[in-house]
């Protein structure tokens, strides 16, 4: 796993497509009980090289009701973006994550995660990955039938403040999802309470 970790932040595969240096981040660990699969780094994980360092990791956190200090304990949470590195600034936002990154290190990565119960799949790039056609629809059909893709995956939107119009049109998603998410997440972090 070390060596894995150490071919991956010295990754360059997509560098000339990239107007910066090529920073990959990633977190996880051979206990690693949980896996979130989200888009990309932004800009300020980019800066930091800590995953979910924004807000939207705060949103996130929040959600899982889960600490910081679990959250970057890579022996209960790991980190795999769709893509590893920022992929720069769209007209509307930031780009898409970079398609070279999950067929060239997911399957690698989770080969040396036996203890995963449950993967996160956050936002339509990695719930169109990985049900591929067992998504629905839309993200909003997908996340609205989340027990479909349980126990193995549990689907959630982007937690970006920018998908906030999202949250209020959906007051489902914190009234059926969310408490769901909560409970599975303490079930498996602390099995014994």
């Amino acid at each position: 796993m070390d060596q894995l970790l150490e071919n991956i932040a010295n990754c360059t595969h997509c560098a000339k497509a990239l107007n910066h240096q090529p920073r990959p981040v990633v977190a996880a660990h051979p206990e690693s009980k949980i896996i979130i699969i989200g888009q990309a780094p932004g800009s300020v994980v980019h800066r930091t090289g800590i995953p979910w360092d924004d807000q939207s990791g705060k949103n996130l956190r929040s959600w899982l009701d889960i600490s910081n200090a679990d959250f970057y304990d890579a022996s209960k949470v790991a980190i795999i973006p769709m893509g590893f590195c920022y992929p720069g600034k769209g007209k509307s936002g930031d780009l898409p994550p970079r398609k070279e990154c999950a067929p060239l290190w997911h399957d690698q990565l989770i080969s040396q995660l036996p203890e995963v119960k449950l993967t996160l799949l956050i936002g339509k790039y990695a719930q169109d990955y990985y049900l591929q056609k067992e998504a629905k629809k839309n993200l909003t059909e997908t996340v609205k039938n989340f027990e479909e893709y349980l126990p193995k995956y549990f689907v959630l939107p982007h937690p970006s403040p920018r998908n906030n119009i999202w949250m209020a049109k959906n007051a489902w998603f914190k009234s059926e999802v969310l408490p769901s998410l909560k409970s599975i997440v303490s079930f498996i972090l602390n099995p014994d309470k």
